[in-house]
């Protein structure tokens, strides 16, 4: 019985029901408690919870229908002094004493308005009480402390707001009588079972009778509102024109519904303690499975990691045979190269002491075979005596990208159903794996494309990405679908749509890395997604002059890295890579510089003026500078002059950073008075102007300079 404890304890006080009475929303509550949570409401008000349209479930609960209460008054409600005697104290009539009172519900919180005969108007739950007499009954019998960890002694105590039993030791330790503990009641086990044992006879021996008729038992029950009544109620009272029914034969009505209803419940019971036992072995079963999974894991991965060491040494191998070859090469290019100037400074020092003789006849004897020897001597120095045989490099490329991409797209399979097709779609070490459902038009469907890493590769901040099909001429396919995500793990979105397998696509962020992947699709539908590739773009940008944005008076020599000019005007010329993100640092070494002009560096937007001096439009920001002195221009804007200029030989740096969102400039690796710009957003290209006075060569892939003052 001790399953049902909760249905046996009081909601208010928590203890098992003493004196049990029902509210009108059909909840129990021991009757000292619902003394306890009687308020008084103001007058003329109804409870919130009462003033309820036609259909409530207290519209029977009016003035006029609790007129069929007794007069009786039960003493108890939330008084409100209204009289005063001659002597002072204040009285109360009984007709006013529980007028403005309600109770409300604990579980429900429906609240009903109590009548002139307080709780006395509610009937007392018998039935409950035989119920709660039996428990404490069967309780009784050898009660053992509820908290003992092992072989639990027999109880000495009992807590009624805790309704536990402790042993002495327990009591002391888990319920001291001291702090908010202090107020509970601690009474002997044996009391309880003493109350046990009495109430159930004095219960047996009091038949229930009529709350308005104190003397007549119920013996019919009231169909209409659902409560039984005696016999002078249906004589005298208002349930003299409602259906009625035997008090035993709707007993043993309700009885039937409730076993059948039982029954029910006890099927579902039954089904959820099976679920139980199922759950409860499934419990092992995981953790089973997962030491075991966990085991064949690690077993594959140490596999790959063994195969990936015996690669290694096979690798490591190769780049010691070649560091030997190297070594062997030059140790022999250093002897012969020290015997040969060991023979020549042999030669020299004979040579010099030839010349040191003041005998013409025997200096003219072998001056001209001696002069033909340092000769040839001279000329085998020249054909490639000084010239190492091989670098100090090593010409091996270890290509690991795809490697990493596939330990990366490393993954379980799972199978998800694919809602764009009717297929069945599997993720697969990053990828898809296909298989067709049932369905006549699934063939149809384009299959996955296949990435073909390696043609997918990065290019400063440009990627390409090929793929191909497996499918026959009997799948059509109308065009594929290339997405890239942001480079930061968010959305994908569509950056080509066609028939072409092969696509680049530029304007990436630098030192990002984007997650791609590629699908095809037909009249039928939308074929499942290729496996995904990730594409690294570079850490630093390596670019050149852009000789299609260039003006026509711009000279590009050296691959596009080195620029002049055949006017005397100033005129523009950018770069090649665009910036959005990140921070980049690159610089110009000024090769000619004639005449004193003032050529200009900096940052620019695609579409800025080509034929004036870069910073008189709102499209660029730069630094025009000359031999002795420097301005920041932005839109025509002049602004912090420097002293400091640039001659030939110096170099002009210009520090972007996209994060800070600034502009900086340096000369000969300084930096040129403070920070130039703030704020900037957007896409910006690297930018300069000059005239046919001044020649720069640009360098790229620097690194970001250390010394930077803040803003």
């Amino acid at each position: 019985m001790d399953k049902m404890d909760e249905e046996l304890k009081c909601p208010v006080c928590g203890s098992l029901f003493k004196d049990p009475i029902i509210l009108p929303c059909s909840h129990n509550v021991c009757l000292a408690c619902a003394r306890n949570i009687i308020v008084q409401t103001p007058e003329g008000e109804t409870p919130p919870h009462s003033r309820a349209s036609g259909n409530s479930d207290y519209d029977y609960l009016d003035m006029d229908k609790m007129s069929m209460y007794s007069e009786t008054d039960s003493g108890y409600g939330s008084y409100t002094p209204c009289l005063k005697s001659p002597n002072g104290v204040r009285v109360f009539p009984p007709a006013m004493m529980h007028r403005h009172c309600s109770i409300t519900c604990p579980l429900c919180h429906r609240s009903v308005s109590l009548d002139e005969r307080g709780l006395r108007g509610f009937p007392r739950n018998r039935l409950l009480e035989a119920i709660v007499s039996r428990y404490q009954q069967s309780r009784a019998v050898a009660v053992k402390c509820q908290l003992c960890d092992r072989n639990p002694v027999e109880a000495t105590v009992m807590c009624e707001q805790c309704d536990v039993f402790y042993c002495t030791p327990c009591q002391q330790r888990c319920h001291p009588s001291r702090g908010p503990l202090a107020k509970h009641r601690l009474v002997p086990p044996t009391q309880v079972a003493g109350a046990s044992q009495q109430q159930p006879a004095a219960t047996a021996r009091k038949l229930a009778t009529c709350a308005e008729h104190d003397v007549e038992n119920y013996s019919m029950y009231c169909i209409n509102c659902k409560i039984p009544v005696c016999f002078q109620c249906l004589e005298e009272g208002k349930h003299g024109k409602h259906d009625v029914k035997p008090l035993g034969a709707m007993w043993k009505q309700h009885k039937c519904q409730l076993s059948q209803a039982l029954s029910g419940v006890s099927d579902r019971a039954k089904d959820a303690k099976e679920f139980l036992v199922q759950l409860k072995n499934m419990l092992q079963q995981i953790q089973e499975n997962g030491v075991e999974f966990e085991a064949c894991l690690v077993a594959q991965c140490d596999a790959l990691i063994d195969a990936l060491t015996r690669q290694k040494a096979k690798l490591l191998t190769k780049v010691t045979k070649e560091r030997e070859y190297k070594l062997k090469v030059v140790r022999d290019q250093i002897t012969h190269c020290t015997m040969k100037l060991r023979q020549t400074t042999g030669m020299m020092e004979f040579c010099l002491e030839v010349i040191k003789e003041n005998d013409p006849s025997g200096f003219l004897q072998i001056s001209d075979a001696l002069i033909k020897r340092v000769q040839s001597s001279q000329d085998q120095w020249v054909k490639g005596a000084l010239e190492a045989k091989v670098g100090p490099e090593f010409d091996l490329t270890l290509s690991t990208d795809p490697l990493l991409q596939a330990i990366h797209q490393l993954d379980f399979i799972q199978a998800k159903d694919f809602q764009e097709t009717p297929l069945l779609k599997q993720k697969h070490a990053g990828g898809l794996k296909v298989t067709e459902s049932a369905g006549a038009e699934a063939s149809t469907v384009p299959p996955a494309p296949l990435l073909q890493l390696e043609k997918c590769c990065t290019r400063n901040n440009s990627a390409t990405l090929a793929w191909r099909v497996t499918a026959g001429p009997s799948v059509p396919i109308e065009a594929y679908v290339l997405e890239l995500d942001d480079g930061n793990g968010g959305q994908y979105r569509e950056v080509y749509v066609g028939k072409e397998t092969v696509c680049t696509v530029d304007g990436l962020h630098f030192n990002s890395s984007y997650n791609a992947r590629v699908k095809a699709y037909n009249s039928t539908g939308v074929g499942p997604y290729s496996k995904t590739v990730i594409l690294k773009t570079s850490d630093v940008a390596w670019f050149t002059f852009d000789a299609t944005s260039a003006h026509r008076d711009i000279v590009l020599t050296n691959e596009n890295q080195t620029v002049s000019c055949n006017s005397y005007d100033d005129r523009v010329v950018l770069g090649t890579a665009a910036f959005s993100k990140g921070v980049h640092y690159w610089e110009l070494c000024v090769d000619r510089y004639d005449n004193h002009p003032d050529p200009a560096f900096g940052v620019a937007r695609i579409n800025t003026m080509k034929d004036m001096m870069l910073g008189k439009d709102d499209k660029a920001w730069a630094m025009y500078v000359d031999n002795n002195r420097s301005w920041f221009m932005h839109n025509n804007s002049h602004t912090n002059r420097a002293e400091g200029g640039i001659t030939k030989g110096s170099t002009v740096g210009i520090l972007l950073d996209l994060n800070k969102h600034t502009l900086t400039f340096f000369i000969n690796k300084e930096q040129h008075g403070p920070v130039a710009f703030e704020n900037l957003e957007g896409v910006f290209m690297p930018a300069v102007s000059l005239n046919r006075n001044v020649q720069v060569t640009l360098l790229t892939g620097l690194e970001v300079p250390k010394n930077i003052q803040q803003p």
